[in-house]
């Protein structure tokens, strides 16, 4: 990160005129900077060609990869890939174009320290945040259009994933036209999901734009009590965060000296005559 992303990012958000957007899940996509800009913070770097609208992003250690594509020929614009270790499988997941950018930035912050020690079950989460659970692995958000499943993939490896979706109301039949989806590989770490999971489940408003793209015209807003000027402030101050995190968390990962196998030193030999 410099300053001068940092600053094209205030000249975009200074003009505009906050409005709280909520349910969150019709909220829009808004910007894709609350995604990128959070993982350039933690030490990810650009591999793509900068005069592409294209953005790949690649981990320090190499292992994660982050895609953007907004000229996709396919639903998926966001993907974002886990490549196998010796001790772990390799995982995929991918977001659809209207998923909002801070839901989704909210896994990819989870990239970046240690996993929690607790991790709750993401239907308790969203049950507690008063969607409907069904005995089918699902649950269903108070307005209906958004769903959140395990499913099985009935392949071979017998592995399960993860599928979000945001629909029209049916009008007479059970779901109408996809608005956006998330599908989450059953091999990701399990607190990506429930970060994600958490974010979507948060009945806190986000901020918009009174001219922004939403997902739905049912969507309400309301003129935010925050400033322009503290929407930009809080972006600054959660980049700050995530650096701080990134450079704990590559701390912890370097051997402590104090711990290190001490080496064995000879007895010395006497010098050897001439």
């Amino acid at each position: 990160m410099n300053r001068r992303q940092l600053d094209a990012f205030a000249d975009t958000h200074l003009w505009r005129v906050p409005f709280d957007t909520s349910p969150r899940h019709l909220a829009g996509p808004g910007d894709a900077r609350h995604v990128t800009h959070g993982l350039a913070a933690a030490g990810w770097t650009r591999t793509s060609d900068p005069l592409s609208p294209e953005i790949v992003l690649r981990s320090r250690n190499h292992r994660l990869t982050l895609q953007f594509d907004p000229q996709s020929a396919t639903s998926a614009w966001w993907r974002l890939q886990g490549e196998s270790t010796d001790t772990e499988r390799g995982w995929y997941a991918e977001f659809g174009e209207l998923l909002p950018a801070e839901i989704l930035g909210s896994l990819t912050d989870a990239l970046i320290g240690p996993p929690p020690t607790q991790q709750p079950d993401p239907f308790d989460v969203l049950k507690a945040a008063g969607w409907t659970i069904d005995d089918e692995k699902a649950a269903i958000s108070p307005d209906g259009m958004c769903s959140v499943r395990q499913r099985h993939d009935g392949g071979r490896h017998h592995a399960w994933h993860w599928h979000v979706e945001t629909r029209e109301p049916g009008y007479g039949t059970s779901m109408g036209p996809r608005i956006w989806h998330a599908w989450i590989d059953g091999h990701a770490p399990a607190h990506l999901m429930n970060a994600f999971v958490a974010a979507l489940a948060n009945q806190a408003p986000l901020r918009r734009g009174l001219f922004d793209r939403t997902a739905h015209h049912s969507v309400v807003q309301k003129p935010s009590p925050l400033t322009p000027e503290q929407v930009v402030e809080a972006h600054t101050a959660r980049l700050d965060t995530v650096r701080a995190q990134a450079r704990a968390a590559r701390r912890q990962q370097q051997p402590n000296p104090t711990t290190a196998t001490p080496v064995t030193v000879g007895t010395p030999r006497p010098a050897a005559r001439r």
